[in-house]
């Protein structure tokens, strides 16, 4: 836990505390360890071989998966979307030499990856595997995200925290004591689908809802993997005054949001924040 001091906070009364989940683990970090954690425990005790995701070509998931595979002694395998291009990027050249397996799936084929007749097939490629979802959400992931209000060591008001597939903020909302709400920065453009996908994650891991959350829509800065100057200029001086450098996918929306709903007077004189650094990139 660290505090970040920043008079524009200060101004408007509200106090900012980071949990630095990307110091976890240098190849697992953040959330990604903690969505892997007991689908790794799942995946050795079902005796499936191995563990088969999916991704795309740059996806921390799939690099993560493959850290973990190589750590644990688990055979991986990661589906990506698209077309295989040579020489591969530093993401898939990364998974490979963790001993990752990689396969290809055109977009098309790839939009149905969870139906049957495609899980089927790659079955009969690789044999039997262990699934874990794109992204790693699923109810044992935010069993694992749930661990971490617990790790909060100081009183706070409010969590925050990027939101991409929603197992970071149906675990942290699950895991939340009192009044506290979580709110999760979507960086993903017109995802209204996410309180349906986080309601929907929360029973499969509790069969019942937990909580209180919602999704904030505003910041996604044109989808993902896009960015606006703004944001850059957000994220180049955030760096210049606290030393921290934010990733311009999920953590700078996330830290943009907070700065600017603060700006706004959206929270009230008095709230203590806490922002969760899911992770580099």
């Amino acid at each position: 836990m660290e505090e970040l001091v920043d008079p524009r906070l200060e101004a408007r009364g509200v106090r900012l505390l980071l949990k630095r989940d990307d110091l976890i683990d240098p190849e697992i970090p953040g959330n990604k360890w903690r969505k892997l954690k007991y689908n790794l425990e799942a995946a050795r005790r079902s005796g499936q071989g191995g563990i088969l995701t999916f991704g795309g070509a740059y996806s921390n998931h799939i690099r993560a998966t493959a850290a973990a595979g190589a750590r644990f002694g688990l055979r991986t395998i990661g589906v990506i979307r698209g077309e295989e291009h040579l020489p591969l990027n530093p993401t898939l050249s990364y998974a490979v030499e963790q001993g990752m397996i990689l396969a290809y799936l055109d977009r098309q084929t790839y939009r149905r990856k969870t139906e049957s007749d495609v899980t089927e097939d790659l079955r009969r490629r690789f044999g039997d595997f262990y699934l874990i979802p794109e992204g790693g959400s699923n109810g044992l992931a935010v069993r694992g995200c749930a661990e971490i209000p617990d790790e909060i060591t100081r009183d706070f008001d409010l969590v925050c925290c990027p939101c991409g597939t929603g197992g970071t903020l149906a675990g942290i909302a699950a895991g939340l004591r009192g009044e506290r709400e979580a709110i999760g920065f979507s960086v993903l453009k017109g995802a209204r689908w996410l309180d349906d996908e986080i309601r929907r994650l929360q029973e499969d891991a509790y069969a019942t809802t937990r909580g209180r959350w919602r999704v904030n829509l505003d910041y996604h800065f044109g989808g993902y993997a896009k960015t606006r100057p703004e944001l850059l200029s957000f994220i180049e001086d955030f760096e210049r005054r606290h030393g921290l450098r934010l990733d311009r996918l999920y953590t700078g929306k996330m830290m943009y949001g907070i700065f600017d709903l603060a700006d706004k007077h959206t929270f009230p004189t008095g709230t203590t924040i806490v922002a969760i650094i899911t992770g580099p990139i």
